[in-house]
């Protein structure tokens, strides 16, 4: 009776080892088919489709035939011609034309005396394409001496040129806000990255020098890391490497606050009309459209130029932080004028130029889904309680959705017993395998003893 018992128990325990062995190969097979396929990381939106048909015909018909594309408010693409033979190519080709005075090439030559001429801080141009013309724009703090000699300067491009006087002044988003903190000030994080052996945080230029120490929290008792690399003014964007040369939370997630964040699939180059979401640590989610290109500041630091241009609003404190639309990372910010009471503009420095500089990636998931530059992405802390009108998680598209942490690190044995993850089915394989182990080691042993006590009733 004892004997038939122990056979019961080891068959059992056969069959729940092969039982888990199973189950185990299940639960990795579902957690690998879970994971998105390269293919759906990085889907081509309408938008995205839109920006890509127009730059395409752009490239192809050339810079004295063409003066740049943009997305019209329908969604088609729109690219300005010079003449009607190049208005008919584009529209075969899908487009909708718009016939213009000037070309890129008179656009740029424009921008280049601009360049050419004294510096007169408190200033910005950029290439409005939809009018077909460079706007120049001048603070609060431009003396009317420069405006009057800038205008003068303009008169003589003629129709080509507007001058225009805004509100406010051009200013770096420093100061004020979280997460990031140094003796220079604060900043929001911008996108996590890699060289491919070690994780950073890339963020604006202007934040702080090479060298400068972050910490998660103002008190300076959880550090982050230290800035490596610097571009400013010319540039700006610069790389905080993680002291321990990794993100702990290991994902591509950029904080929209209220414990929602967006996943970023990849990045790309911004087009004008596009519709952008901005995320940052003083102002939270905001919206709004590009409205150029290849912009030219001159902060009181210095120029900056290459820059994206928005009616995004952002606060001091946002610095550094996101600029992205559908789960494509597009920029970081810069700076600008205004608020997010009263509106304003804002310029963002284009994540595809700061990693090609940089030679880094996107970590996470949108590594694999990166543009023709590579890209970015984050897993910043949830921005601040924002002010002014804000823009609703749950009623707009920046991407896809989801909860997020507090943005800490997670523990090994989290991440292990994650079901998401192959953790969980490769610890019930490895049970199983011990199992299987020890009952045919037990039986073994058994085998082994009868026969010893059989040999010495025999042989007395």
């Amino acid at each position: 009776m004892r004997h038939a018992r122990r056979r019961i128990f080891r068959r059992g325990a056969r069959f729940a080892a092969v039982g888990g062995l199973l189950c185990g190969g299940l639960m990795v097979t579902h957690a690998m088919a879970s994971e998105p396929s390269a293919s759906s990381r990085a889907p081509e939106s309408a938008a995205r489709l839109a920006a890509d048909k127009g730059a395409g015909l752009v490239s192809r018909l050339g810079t004295a035939r063409t003066a740049g594309s943009w997305i019209a408010d329908d969604g088609r693409p729109v690219v300005a011609v010079t003449d009607s033979a190049t208005a008919a190519e584009v529209e075969k080709a899908g487009a909708r034309p718009k016939v213009v005075r000037h070309s890129m090439r008179e656009l740029k030559s424009v921008t280049q005396a601009l360049k050419s001429a004294p510096r007169v801080a408190g200033t910005a141009w950029a290439m409005d394409y939809v009018n077909n013309e460079v706007v120049v724009q001048a603070d609060s703090s431009v003396s009317a001496a420069d405006w009057s000699r800038m205008t003068k300067m303009a008169q003589g491009m003629g129709s080509s040129v507007r001058m225009e006087r805004t509100q406010g002044t051009f200013t770096t988003r420093l100061n004020g806000a979280q997460p990031m903190f140094s003796t220079g000030g604060r900043c929001s994080a911008g996108f996590n990255v890699t060289n491919g052996k070690n994780e950073f945080i890339l963020t604006a230029g202007h934040c702080g020098p090479a060298g400068s120490v972050w910490f998660a929290d103002n008190q300076g008792t959880k550090q982050l890391g230290q800035t490596i690399t610097t571009a400013f003014p010319g540039n700006d964007f610069s790389l905080i490497q993680y002291n321990n040369g990794e993100n702990d939370t290991g994902n591509n997630v950029v904080a929209i606050g209220n414990g929602k964040g967006v996943q970023i699939l990849g990045a790309a180059d911004a087009t004008v009309g596009q519709r952008v979401f901005r995320s940052g640590s003083t102002s939270g989610l905001h919206d709004g459209r590009v409205k150029g290109l290849n912009a030219t500041v001159n902060y009181p630091e210095g120029t900056v130029t290459g820059l994206i241009e928005t009616d995004v609003c952002a606060e001091p404190g946002d610095s550094g932080g996101p600029l992205f639309s559908e789960g494509i990372a597009l920029g970081v910010t810069s700076g600008g004028n205004g608020d997010c009471t009263s509106g304003g503009t804002t310029f963002f420095q284009p994540i595809t130029k700061a990693m090609t500089a940089l030679a880094v990636k996107l970590t996470g998931p949108g590594a694999q889904g990166q543009g023709a530059s590579g890209a970015t992405a984050q897993n910043s802390p949830a921005p601040a309680t924002s002010r002014g009108t804000a823009v609703a998680p749950g009623s707009v598209a920046p991407g896809s959705v989801q909860a997020v942490g507090s943005g800490g690190s997670v523990p090994f044995l989290d991440r292990l017993t994650d079901p998401q993850n192959i953790g969980p089915g490769l610890l019930v394989i490895a049970g199983s395998i011990i199992a299987l182990v020890a009952t045919r080691y037990i039986r073994t042993e058994q085998d082994r003893n009868r026969y010893r006590r059989q040999y010495s009733q025999s042989w007395g």
